[in-house]
């Protein structure tokens, strides 16, 4: 048995390429579930920011020479800038002042309290966006690009290690200009181009995976027939009606496509209910890079952004055998501050993210009720942990991953605590918890992946 899956996965090694308009983390989701089912494929990523994962392919790295570039990405005070202007940050953005002139906006890649530059935009005089400098994970300044008076990208040109220009793309005309091995291409379309790179490469005969109706669909429907052997994988919520290039596949008319899988339960129960024909539909989630076991451990974690954390005060005084571990990226207030007098709490202001995945290990449960934004995806790790998961309906970050009956209003706070004491009473009740988590968020057996 091990002998003919281990047979399956090297078959698949040159017959896959993942194509992404852009690395999503519904993206990462598919790429980790061939990764954990062992199945070889290429990952190609059509709109690369700079900071693409390790093995994913980028088009416009590959063309500036630039795929194996080294060093570090460059923080927020490198970003070159006139004598005198100043540079100013918090944890998730940063600006750039002349005087009392606001000339810049710096944009940060992910985590951003790590503040590391991924784009800088530069600002007129009357404030208005007239171009933007893009920067990858090794610092480079790899591309820039120029708008209009309306604030509307006119070009952007990338830049090989040397400075030299190798691409221009005209937003106008939507022609892309390559100069590669000593010749000047000229593309009409970022569908030309795609196709020109996967040729290069030698990937336009492998069947191509797709997650989108946008580009990667028109390169698919664009090349030769492959025996109907390419697929869509759709990843979005649920919608009024059908996409027209999704009926375009289900009548049959797309050269190579002739399945599709839709990765969210309700996006699928939707479309069938419009009329998509369970010949060509099928429903099927994730396999899960999970990271270990719950152990049913007296420890909660919430990670949060602000002391707008709803009725945790409550949950503490109600809740006084468990332990909650609340952490956050910046400096706590006062008010968080103050629930350290608490002997089941323990706090961690300005935490490091060397620390973080050590509160992952120590908590078994998870609780989303901080407002603001989410931080370090952190359900999405929770989930990777096998941490039981609760969220108010006024705070949820990520319902792909909450299952509806951890879910409750905030007014029904009290209903989480009983459901709480419920599951530290039979550990049963919380392993029934835990696998409709893992049902809501489609979590499937390797051999779905193995056997596409």
């Amino acid at each position: 048995m091990a002998a003919s899956v281990r047979q399956s996965a090297e078959r698949k090694i040159e017959e896959i390429t993942l194509l992404f308009d852009t690395y999503t983390i519904e993206s990462q989701n598919l790429h980790n579930s061939f990764i954990v089912s062992g199945v070889s494929c290429n990952v190609v990523v059509i709109n690369d920011d700079g900071f693409l994962p390790e093995g994913a392919l980028s088009m416009y790295q590959y063309f500036l020479g630039s795929e194996k570039t080294s060093g570090k990405p460059l923080y927020f005070n490198e970003v070159k800038v006139p004598d005198y202007w100043e540079i100013t940050s918090s944890n998730n953005s940063g600006e750039i002042h002349d005087l009392h002139h606001l000339r810049g906006r710096i944009f940060y890649s992910e985590p951003t309290n790590a503040r590391h530059v991924r784009c800088v935009e530069w600002l007129d005089e009357m404030g208005v966006v007239r171009a933007c400098d893009y920067y990858n994970r090794s610092g480079v300044l790899f591309a820039k690009a120029t708008f209009d008076k309306n604030q509307k990208i006119i070009l952007k040109s990338y830049f090989d290690l040397r400075g030299r220009e190798v691409i221009v793309e005209n937003y106008v005309t939507n022609d892309i200009i390559l100069e590669f091995n000593n010749k000047v291409n000229i593309f009409r379309s970022k569908v030309e181009f795609v196709i020109f790179y996967l040729r290069q490469r030698g990937l336009d005969d492998t069947r191509l995976f797709i997650n989108s109706l946008g580009t990667p669909f028109f390169v698919s429907n664009s090349l030769e027939d492959n025996n109907k052997s390419d697929v869509l994988f759709w990843q979005e919520y649920k919608r009024k009606d059908i996409p027209g290039n999704m009926q375009f596949i289900l009548d049959g008319n797309a050269t190579r496509i002739n399945r599709i899988y839709v990765q969210k339960k309700d996006s699928y129960d939707k479309l069938v209910e419009l009329g998509a024909s369970t010949d060509v539909l099928e429903c099927m989630g994730y396999v899960y890079p999970f990271e270990r076991h719950n152990r049913h451990r007296r420890e909660a974690l919430i990670m949060t952004n602000s002391d707008n954390i709803l009725h945790v005060e409550d949950l503490i005084k109600e809740l006084p055998f468990l332990h909650f571990h609340i952490a956050a990226l910046t400096e706590m207030s006062a008010k968080l501050m103050a629930l350290g007098k608490y002997d089941n709490v323990t706090l961690y202001p300005t935490i490091t993210m060397k620390k973080i995945p050590s509160l992952y290990e120590k908590c078994d449960i998870y609780f989303d009720i901080n407002k603001e934004n989410e931080i370090v995806r952190s359900v999405n790790r929770a989930f990777l942990n096998n941490l039981l998961i609760f969220a108010f309906s006024e705070t949820i970050h990520n319902t792909n991953y909450i299952a509806r009956d951890n879910r409750m209003k905030a007014d029904d706070y009290k209903k989480l605590i009983d459901i709480v004491n419920e599951i530290f009473a039979d550990e049963n009740v919380w392993n029934k918890r835990l696998n409709m988590q893992r049902k809501h968020a489609l979590s499937e057996d390797s051999n779905k992946y193995i056997n596409l």
